[in-house]
């Protein structure tokens, strides 16, 4: 982490060398997102990108019948709004804030240009990219193959992760929506963690008690997500 914004939440902002970050530092944008809050919409043209901190933020796509399914899920390791830099300026999901917190706001014409001087946020921001298509690849076989109770260990995983925070506060409706499960196969796979003492859940609020015995309760796409991500986007060396 370079020494001059060792205080960034961000990991991508952090990673930046001091040229870099002072460039952009002018028009980074501190704010607070809450849950549910809409950042991007289908078809509609991207002006500003998101880098979470202590927010958490889903990709979703929503079908014609109103059924829901996460694609990618974005934490303080990225950004949401990847098609500025791929020249898109659309996205083909909905960014929709799954845990409320703190972010940093960025007009996506500055990322754009910062992103064509070919220095080191380019970098950062093509292996994301690289990441993210793991991420979404992997999430689709899983949703496919793996048991209820193993998906939502391994999203629950995946939370822990973006947020850093053993307590999540997340409704077991808004669960089902983003795994595209119904509640009821919710509430089983959690009653079952809870009863094996890995979580506990209460008024929608998890609490992971155990991590060490969820990663063993999780699918094997939790650990192929973790490791591409940590071999592409290894910050602390940057």
């Amino acid at each position: 982490m370079s020494e001059n914004n060792q205080q960034a939440v961000n990991q991508m902002l952090a990673a930046l060398p001091k040229s870099e970050y002072q460039r952009l530092n002018p028009y980074l944008e501190p704010i607070y997102l809450d849950q549910k809050t809409v950042l991007h919409e289908p078809g509609e043209k991207i002006t500003e990108v998101y880098f979470p901190c202590r927010a958490m933020i889903s990709l979703v796509s929503i079908m014609i019948d109103g059924s829901t399914t996460e694609i990618g899920l974005v934490g303080n390791e990225g950004m949401v709004g990847l098609p500025v830099i791929l020249f898109g300026n659309q996205m083909i999901s909905y960014s929709v804030v799954q845990i409320s917190g703190t972010a940093v706001k960025l007009r996506a014409d500055i990322l754009r240009r910062e992103f064509q001087r070919g220095e080191e946020l380019q970098r950062l921001l093509l292996l994301y990219t690289q990441a993210m298509l793991t991420q979404a690849n992997q999430i689709t076989a899983c949703n496919c193959q793996h048991h209820i109770q193993k998906r939502l260990a391994r999203w629950l995983l995946s939370v822990q992760d973006c947020v850093q925070s053993d307590e999540l506060l997340l409704t077991q409706e808004f669960i089902s929506n983003i795994l595209g499960i119904r509640r009821s196969g919710v509430t089983e796979a959690a009653g079952k963690l809870q009863k094996l003492g890995i979580i506990s859940y209460s008024r929608g609020r998890i609490k992971i008690l155990n991590r060490h015995e969820l990663e063993a309760a999780a699918c094997e796409c939790y650990q192929l997500i973790r490791s591409e991500f940590a071999r592409l986007l290894d910050y602390k060396k940057s």
